[in-house]
Parts: C-alpha cells; structure tokens; sequence
C-alpha cells in the first residue's frame, strides 16, 4: 500500500507519453511510481515531458512532468534493447 499522501495516478497528457512508450519495440510495459508535488524536471519541461534516470536490471527508471510535480515511471524493457529505448525517448523533448 502506498504511503499517505503518495498519489499513483498521472496527468492524461502522461498517460498519453506513457501509451507512446509502451508502444515502443522492446518495452515490455511502464509502471507508475510515486507523485512529488511541488517539484520539476526544470525549465521548460511541459506536461508529460520525460527525463531516463538510469538503466536497472529490467529496465529504466525515469521520471515525467505532471501538473503538479514529477511522477516515477519504470519502463520494463527486453534485455539488451535499454539503450535505444532510452534514445528513442531522449530524442521527443
């Protein structure tokens, strides 16, 4: 159960982002984390931009703009296919 206070749900423009990844060859799937509110990528980051964190065992780990803060997404990849899904993604902002 998640923490009080700590939402797992996105803004639509992030689900849209989110469906444009799952779309992407090789993922596997994207699973929302936590919401921080308050917080954001940085200037000129619109809703629904996505930042790629890190590789992991499994996939990335990034982060999207929502309306009100940041939200973690874990992008669930094939193996070996990471560093051109995180390409792809880099290269929409």
């Amino acid at each position: 159960m998640p923490s009080r206070g700590r939402h797992q749900t996105t803004s639509k423009e992030c689900k849209a982002v989110m469906k444009r990844i799952e779309a992407l060859e090789g993922v596997g799937g994207v699973i929302i984390g936590r919401s921080y509110g308050g917080k954001s990528l940085g200037s000129g980051s619109a809703t629904g931009a996505v930042r790629i964190q890190r590789m992991v065992s499994g996939g990335l780990k990034a982060v999207t703009q929502t309306e009100k803060g940041v939200q973690e997404i874990f992008i669930r990849t094939e193996a070996g296919a990471e560093d051109g899904i995180a390409e792809t993604i880099r290269g929409w902002e």
